[in-house]
């Protein structure tokens, strides 16, 4: 039974509506194939845009309509081994946030329902990436209970269509609906587009590291206190 669930898909896919925004999504954090219940209409835009990308392992589509931000996410679901699958109509017309805010929190939802237990899994990890001069650093933690520290230290108002005090946001929407802790940090660097990219990318490492499953710890719990529910 044990080996069973630990093979069992680690996936999600749903649709979520509002009077902001209209975000269709599908993500399995191991690469692969997309949910059964995946919109084909979803499954079809794999092949197109900026931000999508095909490969034995993983499938990745990105079109929020802030292109900034499909390169972000397009990242964080590369290096984090993830087959991804997103589309986003919002009110750009009025500006990025609530476009940004709610991808974030769709994600972070799709990552949570994905996950499921944090049993058998490493829990923790951590990771450092440069991008050229720009160095950051990410620490993880499967923890059941949102927290996140991001600092950045991006002094341009705006990379390309998103505003540069939403980046941090996104990624603390992420963490406060995947119900995880997240501390990511930009150590170094001169141009803000590599020190965002370079956070985005240790994380997608250090989220990798936590959700690895470990041999041998099936159906434990990676807890002193025997449980990571609230």
């Amino acid at each position: 039974m044990g080996s069973e669930k630990a093979s069992s898909p680690r996936w999600a896919a749903f649709a979520r509506d509002t009077n902001e925004t209209k975000i269709q999504l599908a993500l399995n954090l191991d690469g692969g194939a997309f949910p059964p219940e995946t919109d084909a209409k979803l499954k079809s835009a794999a092949e197109e845009g900026h931000a999508s990308q095909a490969s034995k392992s993983q499938t990745i589509s990105v079109n929020t309509g802030i292109g900034f931000l499909d390169h972000m996410l397009h990242a964080l679901a590369k290096h984090a081994g993830w087959s991804l699958a997103l589309a986003c109509q919002g009110d750009l017309h009025i500006d990025d946030h609530h476009t940004a805010e709610d991808v974030c929190i769709a994600l972070g939802s799709a990552f949570a329902r994905s996950l499921g237990s944090a049993t058998g899994l490493a829990r923790f990890g951590s990771a450092y990436a440069p991008l050229d001069e720009a160095l950051s650093r990410a620490v993880v933690d499967l923890s059941n209970r949102p927290f996140s520290i991001v600092d950045l230290g991006l002094k341009r108002e705006k990379i390309g269509d998103l505003s540069c005090e939403m980046i941090p946001h996104c990624l603390q929407s992420f963490a406060q609906a995947a119900r995880v802790t997240i501390h990511v940090d930009c150590l170094r660097g001169d141009n803000d587009h590599h020190r965002a990219e370079s956070a985005f990318k240790a994380l997608a490492v250090a989220v990798r590291m936590a959700t690895a499953r470990v041999p041998g710890r099936e159906g434990e719990v990676p807890s002193t206190k025997g449980t990571l529910s609230v």
